[in-house]
């Protein structure tokens, strides 16, 4: 991870972001996931793509954690995605 830079770790977390925030708006028919997943198996995905990102924003090497970096896209999909499982 070392070789990545703060920008560069960020800009793998939007994939997670865009993810969480398609299906919290479109559910099964989000262009993120196959069609015909049971709910539980799109509740996995988004709990992994919470689980990334919360883990990227702890990476200390590089200094994510530590970065004056606008971290509120991350922040807010974690809440979305945590929010979005709970609800169904």
């Amino acid at each position: 991870m070392s070789n990545q830079t703060v920008e560069q770790v960020l800009a793998a977390a939007n994939d997670s972001v865009s993810l969480i925030n398609d299906i919290n708006t479109n559910g099964g028919d989000s262009e993120y996931i196959a069609s015909g997943l049971s709910q539980e198996e799109i509740n996995d995905a988004v709990q992994r793509n919470v689980d990334h990102l919360e883990i990227m924003l702890t990476y200390t090497e590089p200094d994510v954690a530590g970065s004056s970096e606008d971290k509120s896209s991350y922040t807010t999909a974690i809440a979305t995605g945590k929010t979005y499982i709970a609800a169904n």
